[in-house]
């Protein structure tokens, strides 16, 4: 039999829980460079690609060889921006976390192998390796309803408390929620990013009243085993 999660089912305009891990759960992100290279892989396959002016840059007499590289290489990656909306993420050590919407039934497998592949590349080149680095494929579940939607987006913004299980005070489970690379600032609504989505989720909560706001909310949340026991990482 399987193991849980390894069937995915795809549907149009479906929200999933994406995640993997490290094989034998080594750890995939060593540095600050490893977390910015996923995201900005990430950022040029979620931010639109604005073909015509790539195409006019390219035909510019006054550029150098080294920039129409650059360029050229930019038009052949993909682009998955009409096609798929990231909602919440996390980046852990050995293993990561996407909160996805995709628009059609291959949408997230054909961006998750773009960037699988590739940070993979990365990844054993900087470090002189060879081989897997991911424990098996990713694992895609489907979420089912408003309810589960809301409940991961704060599963996925806790993770980094389990590297902090000492900071209990507000202030102190705050920062350590902020340790790690993820989408919790833009909920928090001191940065923006133009290549994720908050509309889907903030509606849910009031922005001018403390007590009913995300920040709020993430800070007593409590996981509810019965709600998204089956869309969480085993």
């Amino acid at each position: 039999m399987p193991p849980r999660n390894a069937r995915k089912q795809y549907v149009d305009n479906g929200y999933y829980h994406i995640y993997n891990r490290g094989v034998e759960k080594r750890t995939i992100f060593q540095d600050e460079q490893d977390y910015g290279v996923f995201l900005s892989y990430l950022k040029v396959y979620l931010t639109p690609k604005n073909t015509n002016n790539l195409q006019e840059q390219l035909s510019n007499p006054k550029i150098n060889w080294n920039e129409k590289s650059k360029i050229i290489k930019h038009l052949r990656l993909n682009n998955f921006s009409a096609e798929v909306k990231l909602l919440a993420y996390c980046l852990m050590p050995n293993h990561f976390h996407l909160l996805i919407k995709q628009k059609t039934p291959d949408s997230i497998d054909r961006i998750m192998n773009s960037l699988g592949t590739r940070y993979v590349m990365y990844f054993n080149k900087k470090y002189d390796r060879v081989g897997h680095l991911y424990q098996g494929v990713y694992k895609a579940v489907l979420v089912d309803s408003d309810e589960q939607l809301i409940h991961l987006s704060a599963y996925i913004h806790k993770n980094p408390a389990e590297l902090h299980p000492s900071n209990t005070l507000k202030g102190q489970a705050l920062k350590s929620l902020t340790s790690q690379p993820s989408s919790l600032p833009e909920y928090l609504g001191v940065r923006k990013t133009e290549w994720l989505s908050t509309k889907e989720i903030l509606p849910y909560f009031s922005k001018t009243h403390s007590n009913a706001s995300y920040k709020q909310y993430l800070l007593g949340y409590k996981e509810p085993g019965t709600i998204i026991r089956e869309i969480v990482i085993d």
